[in-house]
């Protein structure tokens, strides 16, 4: 019987509710452990993660029978509940909606450097503009109303 083949690239982007920055220097790369932990749970390849204060990116290899979607519904309420539990922020939550963005295997390299190079690529540029530099890009069709909130 035929098994099912694939190789889907995605960087996913989410922002923290309120666009506060939350997400602090001490306990990152803790969350960022926590957040491999879960997509290695749900059987999902991960290539670069990092958080900003505000909002993070994630770069995924997906296998087809998971929704992004759902991956990134389970980060998420598992991520919240674990920030509440270590006490590192007493009102976390994060903005519902997310960005997904499809890219080959040829430019997948580049997505891991900008991806973990986020700290220095928003000294240039604003989520705002990062985000919607995203959207126009990839010829997606969007509503300015139904973004992030921004507070840049």
């Amino acid at each position: 019987m035929p098994n099912t083949y694939s190789q889907l690239y995605i960087q996913i982007v989410f922002a923290v509710k309120g666009r506060k920055s939350f997400i602090k220097e001490p306990f990152r790369e803790e969350l960022q452990k926590y957040m491999s932990g879960i997509i290695a749970e749900k059987k999902q390849k991960l290539y670069a993660i990092y958080c900003m204060p505000d909002h993070t990116h994630i770069f995924v290899s997906m296998k087809p029978d998971m929704a992004i979607s759902d991956l990134v519904r389970d980060i998420k309420a598992n991520l919240s509940s674990f920030v509440k539990e270590k006490e590192f922020v007493n009102e976390f939550a994060w903005q519902t909606g997310f960005g997904a963005f499809s890219y080959s295997k040829s430019q997948a390299s580049t997505v891991v450097n900008y991806v973990l190079n986020q700290p220095q690529h928003h000294k240039k540029k604003t989520f705002k503009e990062e985000y919607i530099e995203f959207l126009q890009k990839f010829e997606i069709e969007y509503d300015e109303k139904y973004l992030f909130e921004f507070y840049d």
